[in-house]
């Protein structure tokens, strides 16, 4: 690194990476010295991160500036994307925060706010550290105002943004959700868009960042559905009794999951897929009729388990509609039948969540508590045996079909595991 002063109106750089073309970052740099007037600015270091080649300096910013010039409504993808953020939602209530805000009232000087530069208005994006920077301003509004250590990032692209984001959220507890909705957001808005076409995520509603059965739809869960939908496009109806039919469910947290990546690369003309379509819509009204059934519009309020009304949410329950959704595609008759489950037993939730948590088998251990309680690979199978036999006749979910499906599949199991060992013979 070179120890060469470099002058500007009211700044010094005093170190720089030696390899660096000054002439496209001193504006930017100048400008920010002058708007946050951190301590360092006669002495600031430039700093380049080796990985992703992106150009940082750390500093300490007095509060006023900070929040006066800052802001935590920051869009990951600012191009395409710009309306949906890219930070975690504040957690105001827990303990934690509670105990930072009474540290800031205090006095204490917060350090590792991650942030961008970006001419304009509010120009500091607050990328990693949106709680420190809430707390920051509540005890700004008491007349607290000190420095605080923050590492600002200039002229960052979509790949540098992204990254900042995932170091900057991994220093915390951060959801796979989370994780999930910075990457489907970089790789484009046709997940999303498909989603809000369907209605499984309401006009201009984001992916959620955190699990929750009354958050809104996550990518896991949507790319699970999606995923689910071809792997039963691949099968023929007549081969579904004699087939390893489990669904499956796409990994969380990962940049490019296998399966997603899979299906994306076989479907290319997925997202103008209308079977597909077709059933995200059907699916939706599912999940809308089976909440609905437990609304009561007299106290304006839901009654009822949660879990009974979210029953649409269990993810072992979407795979396994996706799954025979898929399946019966160019089955106009059953198919017709499937999507009317939404309809099925005016009086009752469609999902009849009280006759699925009896649905048991003999193997199941104590602590099982029905169907639809869980998402391994047996509650999946079972769900798509299920949707599979009520797609036959159309009358909705009954005891029978739920004690016979979780049979069927148990049945199967054990057929599939009998024909490897007898080719293992030869």
């Amino acid at each position: 690194m070179d120890d060469t002063d470099l002058e500007a109106t009211g700044f010094k750089v005093a170190v720089f990476e030696p390899d660096l073309d000054w002439e496209d970052y001193s504006g930017d740099i100048e400008e920010f010295a002058n708007i946050f007037e951190p301590l360092e600015r006669y002495n600031l270091t430039i700093l380049r991160d080796r990985r992703t080649q992106a150009i940082f300096i750390e500093c300490h910013i007095p509060a006023d500036k900070l929040v006066e010039h800052g802001t935590t409504d920051v869009a990951l993808d600012t191009e395409n994307s710009s309306e949906y953020r890219a930070n975690r939602d504040l957690v105001t209530d827990h303990a934690s925060f509670e105990q930072m805000c009474s540290d800031a009232y205090e006095g204490r000087r917060f350090s590792n706010i991650v942030a961008e530069y970006t001419p304009g208005e509010r120009p500091l994006k607050i990328i990693g550290g949106q709680h420190r920077f809430k707390a920051i301003e509540e005890a700004l509004e008491a007349g607290v105002n000190t420095q605080h250590g923050v590492k600002v990032y200039f002229q960052l692209d979509n790949e540098q943004r992204l990254d900042v984001q995932v170091i900057s959220n991994t220093n915390i507890s951060v959801s796979k959700e989370l994780l999930d909705r910075m990457f489907e957001t970089i790789a484009g808005a046709e997940l999303r868009e498909w989603a809000q076409d369907c209605g499984l995520l309401e006009e201009g509603q984001d992916f959620a960042d955190k699990p929750g059965r009354s958050n809104p739809l996550t990518v896991k869960e949507c790319r699970t559905f999606i995923v689910n939908y071809f792997l039963g496009s691949s099968i023929k109806d007549t081969d579904f009794e004699h087939v390893d039919t489990t669904p499956q469910l796409v990994e969380s947290g990962k940049r490019e999951p296998k399966l997603w990546g899979q299906v994306k690369r076989q479907h290319p003309e997925l997202w103008s897929d209308e079977k597909l379509r077709a059933a995200g819509a059907a699916f939706a009204k599912l999940r809308t009729n089976q909440l609905n059934a437990f609304y009561d519009a007299k106290t304006k309020k839901y009654k009822g388990a949660p879990d009974a009304r979210h029953k649409a949410k269990n993810l072992a329950l979407l795979a396994g509609w996706a799954f025979v959704a898929g399946c019966l595609k160019d089955n106009n008759t059953r198919l017709a039948r499937h999507f009317s489950l939404s309809e099925a037993g005016k009086s009752k939730d469609p999902l009849r969540a009280e006759i699925l948590a009896s649905g048991r088998h003999a193997t199941d251990p104590a602590n099982y508590r029905g169907l639809g309680m869980r998402t391994d690979a047996k509650e999946r199978g079972r769900f798509a045996e299920l949707f599979w036999l009520q797609a036959e006749k159309g009358q909705g979910i009954s005891k029978p079909a739920v004690d016979l499906a979780i049979q069927t599949y148990e049945a199967k199991q054990a057929s599939l595991r009998a024909k490897a060992m007898r080719a293992k013979l030869g």
